[in-house]
C-alpha cells in the first residue's frame, strides 16, 4: 500500500484499483462524485425521486462496466458520460408524461453545492437580510439554469457541476467543440441577462 493517503490520490488511480478489486477505492468514487453528479442530474429530470434512482443507477453501471474504463482516459468524463445517457433515456420514456414544475424544482434542490449555495452567507454573523438576498439569489440562479434551451444547459451542467473539459464534452455530444464553446458562452449571456437585477447584491456577497 503506497504511503500516499486516499484522498490524495486521482480518480483516475481510485478506479484502476477498484478494476484490480479494491472494493474501497469505489467507495471513494462516490464519495467524491455522487452529489455532483445527483445535482447535473437532478437539473435535467427536475424531480428528486428521479434523481435519486437514476444516480443509483449511473453508479451501477460504472461497477457494471468498470473492466471498459481506459486507464488514460478522464474518469470525470466517463461518469458523466453515463450519467448524461441516464438522463436522456430517462427523457425518452418520461417524453409524454412530463409536466415539471419551476417552482417545485427549484424547492427541492437542497443537496450539495448548488449555484444557489456560493451565493448564500450562512456563516454566524451574518445579516438577516444578506442571507434572504443569497437564498432569493439561489432561487433565481437555478430557475435560470432551468429556462436555459436543453443543449446550452447541459454544457452548462457539465462545466459547472462536473468540471468537464470542453473537448471531451464536444464528445460526449458529437458536436465540434467550437459549437460546445458557443453554447456556453450564450448560456452565460442568457444567465447573466436573467440575474442583472441582482448584480449589486452579488457583488456585495462576493
Amino acid at each position: 500500500m503506497s504511503s500516499i493517503s486516499r484522498a490524495e490520490l486521482t480518480d483516475e488511480v481510485l478506479m484502476m484499483r477498484f478494476q484490480g478489486g479494491d472494493r474501497t477505492a469505489f467507495a471513494g468514487l462516490v464519495r467524491r462524485h455522487k452529489t455532483p453528479i445527483f445535482n447535473f442530474i437532478l437539473r435535467q429530470v427536475r424531480t428528486r425521486q428521479a434523481a435519486e434512482d437514476l444516480t443509483q443507477d449511473v453508479f451501477v453501471k460504472i461497477v457494471q462496466n468498470a473492466a471498459d474504463f481506459k486507464h488514460e482516459a478522464r474518469f470525470s468524463t466517463w461518469a458523466y458520460t453515463i450519467a448524461r445517457n441516464v438522463c436522456i433515456d430517462h427523457q425518452r420514456k418520461m417524453s409524454l408524461r412530463r409536466h415539471p414544475s419551476l417552482d417545485q424544482a427549484s424547492g427541492e434542490h437542497g443537496d450539495g453545492p448548488t449555484l444557489g449555495d456560493r451565493t448564500a452567507d450562512n456563516a454566524p454573523g451574518a445579516s438577516v437580510d444578506r442571507v434572504a438576498i443569497g437564498a432569493e439569489m439561489g432561487q433565481q440562479i437555478t430557475k435560470a439554469v432551468e429556462r436555459l434551451p436543453p443543449e446550452q444547459r447541459e454544457v452548462f451542467l457539465l462545466r459547472e457541476l462536473g468540471n468537464v473539459p470542453f473537448k471531451d464534452i464536444a464528445q460526449m455530444m458529437g458536436v465540434p467543440e467550437n459549437t460546445v464553446k458557443s453554447r456556453m458562452r450564450y448560456a452565460l449571456e442568457r444567465l447573466q441577462e436573467a440575474l442583472a437585477e441582482y448584480e449589486d447584491y452579488a457583488r456585495a456577497l462576493r
